[in-house]
């Protein structure tokens, strides 16, 4: 179990400590944009790489035995955390690597923006949160809370770091939009339009959250129907 705790503080401290800190801007003034994408990347992989087989050899330690309750409620989310998965990468997103708001554009927020500035990261979010309900045991909470803390605290690193650089167009895509999904819709601030998302990104998802279920026996162990 200390190899797999090890493997999570190096996770969430490389994730943290470099990616939304003025550590970032100096490693790409020194580095160049290029290369530092690079070997965070590659520090990213391994850290990664050493979590899930630090979770693979870590003993079984139940904290609490999972209702059916949380399996049913895992079972019936996941499909949410897929959408936002596959909208986070078949569409724009500003606040991804890279990116940033279309200035010029009559909406500067659009599809899943509207429900969250982080679709990526919120899926994260969700598949960690579900897990850690439906499993119950030391080695997965350890696993998943790296991830969602991770998740969690880089979305609100993210927003920061954009709200100081003040360039031009985040303030408008801020204001139009929340972290917490749904929030800007609740607040009048953002309407929901499904049209924008598509039938064919939601197609997607649920065909690979089906996917996943069907094989998820063979790949991970449980079931997820029980």
């Amino acid at each position: 179990m200390d190899d797999l705790f090890l493997a999570a503080v190096f996770f969430v401290v490389t994730h943290l400590g470099i990616a939304s800190t003025p550590l970032r801007t100096a490693l790409i003034d020194k580095m160049g944009l290029t290369a530092y994408r690079g070997v965070y990347s590659g520090i990213a992989v391994l850290a990664l790489i050493w979590l899930v087989r630090a979770y693979d050899a870590a003993p079984f330690v139940e904290l609490w035995e999972p209702v059916a309750a949380s399996r049913l409620l895992a079972v019936a989310a996941m499909p949410l955390a897929f959408l936002l998965l596959v909208c986070a990468f078949t569409a724009p997103n500003p606040t991804a690597a890279g990116q940033k708001p279309d200035i010029y554009a009559a909406e500067p927020v659009q599809g899943v923006q509207r429900v969250t500035r982080h679709p990526l990261l919120w899926a994260i979010i969700l598949w960690g949160s579900l897990h850690i309900l439906a499993t119950g045991h030391l080695a997965a909470l350890i696993l998943f809370g790296s991830l969602v803390l991770t998740a969690g605290l880089g979305s609100m690193m993210i927003d920061r770091r954009h709200i100081q650089d003040s360039q031009p167009g985040w303030g408008v895509y801020l204001q139009r939009s929340s972290n917490l999904p749904f929030l800007a819709i609740l607040q009048g601030r953002q309407k929901l339009v499904p049209a924008e998302i598509g039938w064919a990104r939601t197609a997607g998802a649920l065909a690979l959250y089906l996917l996943v279920l069907l094989a998820h026996p063979y790949l991970f162990g449980p079931r997820p129907m029980g």
